[in-house]
């Protein structure tokens, strides 16, 4: 790359951000370039559920951009073949008060098309549930799933075959300045620039991203072998009524959080809330965990955790363990999306809630729709 090579946009970093971005600024015509300094999209992007998840976002921040983002989902993935390999969510509440908290949703305007079933009703859509205990299972049809670790690849294939996008590969970029970026390639020129990070919050704009109060966060997850049935979705349990914003801030969710202090303190410490999510293959992604800071050493005492509450959800024996990892995202206390203009010409994109997939294209149009107004 050259100063010969010159673009309306680049944009630093190839995760699910970055790309939306040069999906948005592709689609208004504009000539895009991609610099990533891996081989290839490493972090959360492919380490995570692939999980677009609508029902219960937080409604301040979140569940607008994740309703878009499901629908240009949809678009990209019948364009560029990418399987939809799993539609639709199970919440199960196996305490009154997680009952109540899902009540309370189903009566708000966010609960369209969703509906709320008894332990018995429920039992008959998802026959591996366990009902001991179970008081109510929400059923929401929005979610999407894809395998994250081909639909990111497949994304970025797409992108530069039908829309003509420039990936570069191994290349880190060191400093940006309208119309130049330095990278370990040599000058690029671009009119404008999105820098997408990632977990990279030291190589630009650092003092920025401290500034907002971002950091890191480290999470554990898990692939079981296929358990020998279908699930009907991905599911979710109490733990993670008292995570999503569009749950965890309804006022019956207080009781809630009491109550899983007392009985599942540990969970809350490490962050722990149950998913499950079925791959094409019938294996099981289970997760995950949430700490602060980022470190190279797993805990096994998590993964202990992850599977007794699947113990505990479909009162059976997990199937044997195929994979283990940990992944790591941005984080920030006081917003899930960080769109910063560090100087004319430049922004700085960060979904810093894990939601990237959940979020990512309707950022990338907002970052766009700036940029380019």
């Amino acid at each position: 790359m050259t100063t010969a090579h010159e673009f309306d946009l680049a944009v630093v970093g190839a995760g699910i951000v970055g790309m939306s971005c040069a999906l948005a600024a592709a689609r208004r015509g504009l000539k895009v370039a991609v610099i990533e300094r891996n081989a290839r999209a490493c972090g959360a992007s492919v380490r995570n559920f692939g999980l677009v998840t609508i029902t219960g976002q937080d409604r301040a921040d979140v569940w607008q951009r994740a309703r878009r983002s499901r629908e240009v989902w949809l678009e990209v993935a019948a364009q560029a073949g990418i399987p939809i390999i799993a539609r639709g969510l199970w919440a199960a509440a196996r305490r009154p008060e997680s009952a109540a908290v899902l009540e309370a949703f189903m009566r708000s305007d966010m609960a369209g098309g969703c509906r709320l079933f008894s332990a018995s009703a429920a039992r008959r859509q998802c026959p591996e549930l366990n009902t001991d205990g179970l008081q109510a299972v929400l059923w929401s049809p929005h979610e999407l799933r894809f395998e994250s670790r081909d639909a990111i690849p497949a994304l970025a294939d797409w992108l530069r075959r039908d829309h003509g996008v420039t990936f570069v590969w191994e290349t880190a970029v060191h400093a940006v300045a309208p119309p130049k970026l330095e990278t370990s390639r040599g000058p690029v020129s671009a009119a404008a620039i999105v820098v997408a990070p990632g977990e990279d919050l030291t190589t630009l704009f650092p003092e920025r991203l401290a500034a907002a109060g971002v950091g890191l966060c480290t999470l554990q997850m898990l692939r079981l072998e296929s358990p020998g049935f279908s699930l009907p979705g991905t599911l979710m349990s109490d733990l993670s009524l008292v995570r999503y914003g569009g749950f965890a801030n309804l006022p019956e969710a207080g009781a809630l959080r009491q109550r899983l202090a007392d009985e599942q303190a540990e969970y809350l410490a490490h962050g722990i809330h149950l998913i499950v999510a079925q791959g094409s293959d019938g294996s099981l992604i289970v997760g995950d965990s949430h700490h602060e800071g980022a470190g190279p050493f797993a805990d096994e005492r998590i993964y202990e955790l992850l599977l007794d509450e699947y113990r505990a959800v479909f009162g059976s024996e997990p199937p044997r363990v195929r994979e283990r990892w940990s992944g790591t995202y941005a984080v920030a206390k006081h917003c899930a999306v960080l769109i910063d203009e560090p100087a004319p010409r430049i922004r700085l994109v960060l979904v810093t809630s894990g939601i990237g997939a959940s979020t990512g294209f309707a950022i990338g149009e907002e970052v766009i729709g700036g940029l380019f107004a």
